[in-house]
């Protein structure tokens, strides 16, 4: 038995690419002209994970804007000044504000995934937006003739739509990213908003058979753009116990960046489940240094003493570009990384005799 491995999703954007986006946006290039330059970095971007070895993969969110807005693409009732979600150096990404319904999403996760299995000769997962992440594109005073309850009614249908979409079209997996989660006890360190967020996943999450289920998973981390993050500052501790309530059956977990990994894997041991597996993350997507497969051995190593081997598997802490003008990580770095990671697997399997 090997240790599973994957991606969580975004791989950087040749500057083909962005060049691309650049023009189509200035009325310089045509649908067609981008989508092919899409199409042309999507099968590079999954040639290059497969030469790293990569038993999974993914089309490195290419053609998103970015990991959490692409539903929201072709959407008119949108304005430019809703929440703001600040990062440890300064920086901050607003998202959009809703301003009229019915919700519909504007894009599905599903056409992402045909369109890179034409590329890929091994599987292929998809990373689709929590359903929390967008719940946050809803005014704080309302909508009028639009209430909350009718917006999350349409939004659990969208999201339970993206998902099952995907997993209909060939998803190997399809990974939800909560990147929100720990964010959420910044914003309100009682609790309340991070309860309301796993309450609202499950019940998408509560939509699938429990079969359905083992191929669902949830990705959390405290945020990476431009090299920084969001919420690294607040104890996984109190983030964990309330992440392994979400009825999922695989999660993500962002750890190789975390101060004390070995407490981090003592929670994650007392409150995971029997039928969740676990995915460590053993690469540090900020850090410039590519690690070697000898840490990455380590790493999980580490992980196994505190995970049984039959349920553990090893992932990136993030994507290494969630929002596609981010170049801070090159092309070359991300690859170099997941190399070391699927190596660094496949030694700490060796040793563990698997």
């Amino acid at each position: 038995m090997a240790i599973p491995t994957e991606p969580i999703g975004s791989i950087p954007r040749p500057k083909t690419l962005l060049d691309a986006v650049t023009d189509h946006a200035a009325g310089n290039l045509d649908d067609a002209g981008l989508a092919a330059a899409v199409d042309d970095a999507v099968a590079d971007t999954i040639q290059a994970l497969q030469a790293a070895g990569s038993p999974v993969v993914t089309d490195g969110e290419q053609g998103k804007p970015s990991f959490v807005s692409y539903p929201l693409q072709g959407i008119t009732a949108l304005a430019p000044d809703g929440a703001v979600i600040p990062f440890a150096d300064g920086h901050t990404r607003t998202l959009p504000r809703l301003t009229a319904g019915p919700f519909r999403y504007g894009a599905n996760a599903a056409d992402y995934l045909t369109a890179a299995r034409k590329h890929a000769t091994v599987p292929v997962k998809q990373a689709v937006i929590a359903p929390s992440a967008l719940s946050l594109i809803y005014p704080a005073d309302g909508i009028d003739g639009y209430p909350r309850e009718a917006f999350i009614a349409d939004l659990v249908d969208a999201a339970e739509a993206d998902i099952r979409t995907s997993l209909d079209a060939g998803a190997d997996s399809v990974q939800l990213d909560f990147t929100e989660g720990r964010l959420s006890l910044k914003l309100d360190p009682s609790g309340g908003l991070l309860a309301s967020f796993v309450a609202l996943n499950n019940q998408v999450l509560d939509r699938f058979t429990a079969q359905e289920r083992t191929r669902i998973g949830v990705h959390t981390c405290p945020g990476g753009d431009q090299d920084s993050a969001h919420s690294l500052d607040v104890d996984y501790a109190d983030l964990l116990p309330h992440l392994f309530q979400l009825n999922a059956g695989r999660f993500y977990l962002q750890l190789a960046s975390e101060p004390d990994p070995e407490r981090v894997l003592s929670v994650v041991a007392q409150h995971s489940r029997d039928d969740q597996r676990v995915f460590v993350g053993v690469i540090d997507p900020i850090d410039p240094r590519v690690e070697t497969p000898e840490e990455v051995r380590d790493r999980v190593l580490a992980a196994a003493r505190h995970i049984p081997v039959d349920r553990l598997g090893t992932c990136d802490d993030c994507g290494f570009s969630p929002f596609a003008d981010d170049v801070s990580t090159s092309r070359e770095v991300a690859f170099a990384k997941v190399a070391a990671r699927v190596q660094g697997t496949a030694l700490a399997a060796q040793e563990l005799g698997l």
